[in-house]
């Protein structure tokens, strides 16, 4: 049978306009969805772990290694597998979760010394900001490494600027990193602990007179250094920095754990009957890798192993703490970590000697400090009880996202571009997130766009060899095909012409022409 022409149109017209419909009701349906949840506006935690590798927990597949009280996030909320950080280093990473402004726009956002000046301007808009703007009471604990004061920080007085001038009413902070001096801990822009007839003093050009440091006394190491960590020693611990005074303010590595879990779980109780953000940046697995002596041998893979699983424990406590207080129903949990993972960081500390089969990259090419997909390419997970459905979303997310994500679920409002809202793939609403993304590494930045990467030509050395880690650097442009491969071994840059002139294109419409312009990576 022969249908008239009209019959057919009018049958394909119908089609195309049920599809239309259908896809009008669905977005209806997760605009409902989303509002639905921001009736109920929720306390908001971060949990950001350090130099975390996506191989590293057991739900995203690690067998040597077992996880279980992080599992439970993945496993009652959404567990993303294209989640990223914006960079392949800690202190860019954290400048644009907290501003929700990409790092390569702020020359300032780089590896950091401790006693750098705050890079977050008083006057810029941060994620702590927007929620003090609805109300929320917001504290920061742990890790902060975004530099304090205005440079020659005296720390025998008051810090500021510090974190409580960029929207934090409470912070319990180190400095930078436990790897650097001052190795003490801060509160509300005071270092705590401190006796006045012992000053502290800081200086990362050169050494105080008389005062030993692992070159000149290496018979007071009890942990070996492998390069950068020569300086001052604290607690037999060779650090990056020298330091003189302080003593009785310098805190004991293995209870840094107890310590900043202790300040997080008050923070909830004494503030469980105000909403309230916490951003709660842990120390795990950075260096030194110093477990407290429960958990002590107990991975089988030396240090690295121990203080992930002491790092689970504490995502375990604290969690029990946000039950027993009655908050896990009203509070959104964000899990990830700042970049990728890293073995030998400066410390001959068996990392490597006892990795066995773990792999804690999760089968991605480079680590920490590349371009290559383990430097950025994290866990990432949002956990809100009988909110969110558990789920395995690839969607595209990144925690530069959050910025804007956030301030649609609690009706705040923002000026920053690069923060795209995508609270509903956050939420498990949508498995659609953003379309592209320049991800950087110690200057140097690359582009994704859906399943495809895009590096282009850097100087510098292929391979770190201090850290044995890939860093993406080669004389010609890079293509790889995420989807079908992972382990970027395959480049499709001379076999994909029209692809590679489109990345290009659509790379430098946002980054501009002079990406060129960059940094050698220099471990010191």
């Amino acid at each position: 049978m022969i249908y008239p022409k009209f019959k057919i149109a009018k049958f394909f017209y119908f089609i195309l306009v049920s599809i239309f419909f259908i896809q009008c009701k669905n977005d209806k349906k997760q605009e409902v969805l989303v509002d639905e949840i921001k009736d109920t506006k929720p306390n908001v935690v971060i949990l950001y772990l350090d130099d975390l590798g996506y191989g590293d927990l057991s739900c995203y597949g690690a067998t040597a290694l077992k996880t279980p009280n992080i599992d439970k996030l993945a496993t009652g909320g959404v567990k993303f597998t294209n989640g990223y950080a914006t960079s392949a280093t800690c202190t860019p990473s954290r400048y644009a979760i907290l501003t929700g402004v990409y790092p390569w726009r702020n020359k300032d956002a780089k590896i950091l010394p401790g006693s750098a000046p705050l890079i977050i301007s008083t006057s810029q808009e941060t994620l702590p900001k927007l929620f003090k703007s609805k109300g929320y009471e917001t504290g920061i604990v742990g890790k902060w490494h975004l530099g304090l004061g205005s440079g020659n920080v005296n720390w025998n007085e008051h810090i500021s600027p510090s974190p409580n001038e960029v929207g934090f009413d409470y912070s319990h902070i180190m400095a930078a990193t436990q790897d650097r001096v001052p190795t003490v801990y801060i509160e509300n822009g005071n270092v705590i602990g401190l006796d006045a007839t012992d000053p502290i003093e800081v200086n990362y050009q050169k050494n105080f007179d008389g005062e030993p440091t692992a070159i000149s006394n290496p018979e007071l190491v009890t942990m070996k250094w492998h390069h950068g960590h020569n300086n001052s020693i604290v607690n037999g611990i060779p650090r990056i920095g020298f330091v003189k005074g302080g003593e009785a303010a310098k805190w004991k590595d293995e209870d840094m754990t107890d310590h900043f879990l202790a300040k997080a779980q008050n923070y909830v109780k004494t503030h469980k009957k105000k909403l309230f953000f916490l951003y709660y940046a842990l120390q795990q697995p950075h260096v030194p890798r110093t477990p407290h002596a429960r958990f002590e041998g107990k991975s089988g893979l030396g240090p690295r192993g121990d203080v992930i699983l002491e790092a689970d424990w504490v995502i375990g406590e604290f969690m029990k703490t946000l039950e027993e207080e009655g908050l896990l129903e009203n509070t959104l949990i964000v899990f990830s970590s700042d970049n990728g993972p890293v073995l030998n960081d400066g410390y001959e500390d068996d990392a490597v000697e006892k990795l066995g089969n773990h792999d804690p990259n999760g089968g991605l090419r480079g680590g920490k400090y590349s371009l290559f997909e383990a430097g950025t390419h994290v866990p990432l997970m949002t956990y809100w009880k009988g909110k969110i459905k558990p789920q395995v979303s690839d969607a595209l997310v990144c925690q530069v996202d959050l910025m804007a994500s956030l301030a649609t679920l609690i009706d705040g409002k923002i000026k920053t571009s690069d923060s795209e809202n995508i609270l509903s793939a956050f939420l498990g609403q949508s498995n659609i997130g953003r379309q592209s993304l320049v991800i950087e590494a110690n200057t140097k930045t690359a582009y994704r766009e859906g399943d495809w990467i895009m590096i282009p030509p850097y100087t510098g050395e292929a391979i770190n060899t201090q850290v044995n880690i890939e860093l993406g650097n080669a004389e010609e442009y890079q293509l790889y095909h995420l989807k079908n491969d992972k382990a970027q071994r395959n480049n499709l840059a001379s076999s994909e012409p029209n692809k590679l002139k489109e990345m290009i294109e659509s790379f430098e419409a946002i980054r501009g022409n002079d990406y060129a312009n960059t940094e050698q990576l220099e471990l010191k």
